[in-house]
């Protein structure tokens, strides 16, 4: 069931013929750029919503794309009940993460956007990766980007544009030891990347809605990220 404005939703229609619902975010007045929301494992939620609406605020055209819509349209999770999203994350495959992408930068582009960047939470900090390597992105932000290692590390040599990356110091899912690959690809493929550790931040510390939340590293963080994408919006 959504939760917000439904005036706000569009449907896609992904190369494989697949029906997508968007979130859309405007801004008040003519967008200054475009920008792709990819959700956490618990859907396009109020949460996801509000990240979208806090891009369009800043003057952004923005778009959160269902990645589920295959195995469950408008599903929301809970963030206390992680075995309803399992069926979810285990449909998800490479092709329909890069055609998901792929039509809500195509949608962007429709609107006249010149210039798109990604941003994405968890499973979406690695789907702003995904679409960072097979998309003309501007730039890409990744949130303690959860399975880019081992399965996407290989993308890193097609990023089209420079990405910056958070992860939490106190992170037991994507520890140091793990993370810290990612930049050693990125580094040997000559990729322009600023990784951003947390040290009191655990997973999921952006989301004001998790009990992981960690409100001094999300008021660094968020405007780093607007920071860093208007420096590559020129």
């Amino acid at each position: 069931m959504y939760y917000g404005r439904m005036e706000n939703y569009i449907s896609l229609t992904v190369s494989d013929g697949s029906e997508m619902k968007a979130y859309v975010a405007r801004p008040t007045g003519t967008p200054k750029a475009g920008i792709l929301v990819f959700q956490e494992a618990f859907g396009v939620n109020a949460y996801i919503r509000s990240i979208a609406d806090r891009f369009a605020a800043e003057g952004y055209l923005a778009i959160a794309p269902e990645l589920f819509h295959r195995t469950g349209s408008g599903f929301e999770g809970d963030y206390n009940d992680f075995t309803s999203v399992a069926p979810h994350m285990e449909g998800l495959t490479p092709e329909g993460q890069d055609a998901d992408a792929k039509a809500a930068y195509d949608w962007l582009k429709s609107e006249g956007m010149e210039k798109i960047s990604a941003i994405g939470f968890c499973m979406g900090g690695r789907v702003s990766l995904i679409a960072n390597s097979r998309l003309q992105l501007s730039a890409a932000v990744s949130f303690y980007g959860a399975g880019i290692i081992p399965n996407y590390l290989d993308r890193v040599k097609d990023l089209a544009g420079p990405m910056l990356f958070f992860w939490g110091g106190k992170d037991t899912h994507i520890p140091r030891e793990l993370w810290s690959q990612v930049p050693a690809a990125l580094d040997a493929a000559g990729k322009s990347n600023i990784q951003v550790e947390m040290s009191d931040a655990g997973h999921g510390f952006f989301c004001d809605q998790r009990s992981a939340y960690h409100k001094p590293s999300a008021d660094i963080a968020w405007p780093l990220v607007l920071s860093f994408l208007a420096e590559h919006q020129s």
